[in-house]
């Protein structure tokens, strides 16, 4: 991605252990480029908040080295790391109005008031908070006391700014609206940021890459696009986005294509190589549901398969349908609610196909 005076943080070798057997973390190696911004997605327990942890400081690490602006941190104190921190909780001082909330990390530097004043003002500008400046916590909304906690994570302008779980409390709306705020905040900065959640849109709509954890291992680090289009097992497949599962088995091998057998007699498809053995072993099928085309014209598509619709949904810009293929009855197809759609009924037996470059052979 770039040289070593082009990153912000490097994560080398590093693992964590709270009981000295069992790895939460197992050899994390990451390299942030300075002004990116870098979400660490999983399920719970998966080691992602641990890893964030760690950069802050109320962690220690077992094994490994972690870099900030080419300097070791691992023996280095939490409030000399300049970081800025944004938690879940908000984690703002009751007592205090909005505009001391955000001058007291100023104050613990020791900076003038007139300096103060300026950077406290800046911020309430930045998040559009500018005339809550004399409101306490308790009198501002969940969205409103959230961009408070992030005006006080950047006033200081630190060098990094950590977002762990920041925007759980929220409603949808809200949560929506917030994760623009925080995308817009971080491209009129530049300031680099490491976000940590367990939501993939809300890590889809805000990230320049995703490092998507399970198990304490990072699974794939990537773009938003190249996780959703070009997952590397199962596990990346199932978890960023919705996610149509095939089981069956590896016919034959061709260059960078293969042909499967569907389980449950659902016939032969074609399928993109990805991550699967030699013939005869089991594999994984991976396939988006708007990939999906229903009655599709003759010769249009690599592969055509028999189904039965299930359950028609109406979702407004489309139509989610749940057919039976091959023994499974959760086979997902986003139909748009166009023009010229076709209408199906429950029961009706259809013809749906795909290309062989959106179905991806991955593990079993």
């Amino acid at each position: 991605m770039g040289s070593e005076s082009d990153f912000l943080v490097q994560f080398k070798n590093v693992q964590k252990s709270y009981d000295g057997v069992h790895l939460v973390v197992k050899d994390f190696n990451v390299d942030m480029v300075k002004g990116e911004f870098l979400t660490m997605l999983g399920p719970s327990g998966s080691g992602k908040t641990t890893c964030l942890m760690m950069l802050a400081g109320f962690e220690t690490a077992t094994n490994g080295q972690i870099i900030l602006d080419g300097q070791s941190i691992n023996n280095v104190a939490p409030h000399k790391r300049d970081i800025g921190m944004v938690f879940q909780n908000y984690a703002l001082f009751p007592h205090m109005t909005v505009a001391e909330n955000l001058a007291f990390p100023l104050r613990v530097r020791k900076m003038g008031q007139s300096e103060v004043t300026d950077k406290v003002n800046r911020a309430l500008k930045m998040v559009r908070l500018d005339t809550f400046a004399n409101r306490r916590p308790a009198q501002l909304s969940g969205g409103q006391q959230q961009r408070v906690a992030v005006a006080r994570a950047l006033v200081f302008e630190p060098k990094l700014v950590l977002m762990d779980e920041p925007l759980g409390a929220l409603d949808k709306n809200l949560r929506e609206e917030m994760q623009y705020e925080i995308k817009h905040i971080h491209e009129d900065l530049g300031v680099t940021m490491l976000y940590v959640t367990h939501d993939q849109v809300e890590a889809l709509t805000m990230s320049d890459r995703i490092a998507v954890f399970d198990d304490g291992i990072v699974q794939q680090l990537a773009s938003p696009q190249s996780l959703y289009e070009q997952p590397c097992n199962a596990f990346v497949a199932n978890f960023i986005g919705e996610n149509n599962r095939l089981m069956g088995k590896v016919l034959s091998v061709s260059g960078d294509t293969c042909s499967v057998e569907l389980q449950g007699g659902g016939g032969t498809v074609q399928a993109k190589k990805v991550n699967v053995g030699q013939v005869g072993d089991a594999t994984t099928l991976s396939l988006r549901p708007e990939r999906v085309l229903v009655n599709p014209a003759q010769g249009s598509c690599a592969n055509l398969v028999n189904a039965t619709v299930e359950e028609l949904i109406y979702h407004g810009d489309h139509t989610r349908t749940r057919v039976s293929i091959s023994g499974s009855s959760d086979f997902i197809i986003k139909v748009p609610n166009t023009h010229n759609q076709q209408h199906m009924k429950k029961g009706e037996a259809i013809r749906i196909g795909w290309d062989t470059d959106d179905c991806r052979a991955l593990d079993a």
